[in-house]
């Protein structure tokens, strides 16, 4: 969608003191990312935070319990628990965990495919890879879900669907909420991916985000699909090149707090 330069400037003006008020740090402790918050150091945190953000749907209450549960399982250290998993030793700490369609057989398929994969690499290198110059985010998606999926044991189907890729058509809102954490820089978002620009970013793109973002003018598309978070993404692009993904905070804050974003577009 392209904006005018009158709606353009409107719009920012809107849309920059949301975002100042809900990018604080308060905003972390009813939020997914609070759970790699928890940790200090950053390869905990990349991994925890990939659980957390598979895991971040349904009741937030509920699900943040779960992760604190899943925490609690690991040890409190996911990265040692990851490198060093065992089918036979360690299956008993995963056993009867779950969080919606998500189980502990989908948990230790995961582990198992992030030890393979994080033997001599990083989760930012893996993703970065598979980055293509006219696409690096979604070429980056694509790539890393491929990866994990394809290193999961005897590479189960089910897995798959906890997955999403571009390539079906998915907005794939859980790995771009998940590398607006591990890139954007604080007081949310933890910046640890120094390699990958803000600007690169795309948008989350869900149903209330998407209820939020037609509201104001930013999405024509109706459905809540990967076009529509390119649409998404390229409107944001106009209200700040350097750093679209800010606006996920407007959208989403607004939706989680219950509020209803307004701004009428004048005619041109």
């Amino acid at each position: 969608m392209k904006l005018d330069t009158p709606n353009l400037d409107r719009l920012r003006s809107y849309l920059d003191p949301i975002v100042d008020r809900f990018e604080q740090a308060d905003f972390i402790k009813d939020d997914p990312i609070s759970i790699p918050h928890g940790f200090e150091d950053p390869d905990d945190q990349s991994i925890i935070g990939l659980f957390a953000a598979l895991l971040a749907w349904g009741r937030r209450d509920i699900m943040l319990a779960k992760l604190v549960q899943l925490c609690e399982r690991m040890d409190y250290k996911p990265a040692e628990f990851v490198r060093t998993y065992s089918a036979s030793s360690s299956r008993s700490k995963l056993e009867g965990f779950v969080h919606r369609t998500f189980n502990a057989n989908d948990a230790e398929g995961l582990t198992l495919s992030l030890q393979a994969l994080l033997t001599d690499s990083s989760l930012e290198d893996i993703f970065r890879r598979g980055m293509k110059a006219e696409s690096p985010i979604e070429s980056g998606i694509q790539y890393l879900s491929e990866q994990i999926v394809q290193n999961v044991p005897g590479q189960p189907k089910r897995i798959q669907k906890h997955f999403a890729r571009p390539s079906s058509g998915s907005s794939c809102k859980r790995w771009n909420m998940y590398l607006r954490w591990m890139v954007r820089p604080g007081p949310v978002d933890l910046g640890l991916w120094k390699s990958i620009p803000a600007r690169e970013l795309l948008l989350p793109l869900d149903v209330h985000s998407g209820r939020q973002a037609r509201c104001i003018g930013l999405i024509n598309r109706n459905a809540n699909d990967w076009k529509a978070t390119l649409e998404l993404t390229k409107a944001c692009q106009q209200l700040n090149i350097e750093d679209p993904a800010r606006y996920d905070f407007a959208l989403f804050g607004t939706g989680a707090a219950g509020e209803q974003l307004k701004f009428p577009i004048s005619e041109s």
